[in-house]
């Protein structure tokens, strides 16, 4: 009888070794390998620094213009980046290498920046940025005012847009906040 008694206590914790082992394996898959197997990771062609740029006082603005209909900010052609380096530096420093390359690959060239849109929006969501003018860049974009390096990219390897780009969740709740409506039509045309 008593040997009895042993093996249920073995087999429940057993069990419960046995559980605590799926449940730590499925914490490892959820968050380290189905993020890896879901999303690729790339990098700028440029490694382009917000921060110099800011603190020269450039508004964002000035290299993100509106549209004219207010839809996406659109980025800077290379054309109006060459406006400020459009001839090779020599400076062996990281920034300096930056623009160097620029210059060589693009500017030289004339050929476009091929720039990765971290929050590119699905064809059928409209987006005015002139409807919130007014808000901080950074109250929907990530603050890369403070980035020397641009964050790293990641594209879901399914849909093929950026793992940042903003999600109908955040928009209710800002508009929910702000008493603005949420009705489809606001958002989908």
């Amino acid at each position: 009888m008593e040997e009895k008694r042993s093996n249920s206590a073995g087999g429940v914790g057993g069990m419960v070794l046995f559980g605590l082992i799926g449940f730590v394996g499925a914490l490892v898959v959820g968050w380290v390998i189905f993020p890896k197997l879901l999303y690729s990771e790339k990098t700028q062609p440029i490694r382009f620094s917000h921060t110099v740029h800011a603190q020269l006082g450039i508004d964002c603005e000035q290299c993100h213009h509106l549209g004219p209909d207010g839809r996406f900010a659109g980025l800077p052609t290379t054309e109006s980046c060459a406006e400020c380096h459009g001839e090779e530096t020599g400076d062996n420093s990281p920034n300096g290498k930056e623009i160097d390359k620029f210059v060589k690959d693009y500017a030289k060239t004339g050929a476009q920046v091929p720039w990765l849109v971290y929050q590119y929006q699905p064809d059928n969501v409209f987006f005015s940025h002139a409807a919130h003018k007014g808000f901080e860049c950074s109250k929907c974009h990530p603050d890369v005012a403070k980035a020397d390096t641009p964050p790293t990219y990641y594209q879901n390897r399914i849909s093929g847009y950026s793992k940042d780009t903003m999600k109908m969740w955040e928009c209710e709740r800002c508009h929910a906040s702000m008493g603005t409506s949420n009705a489809c039509y606001v958002c989908h045309k």
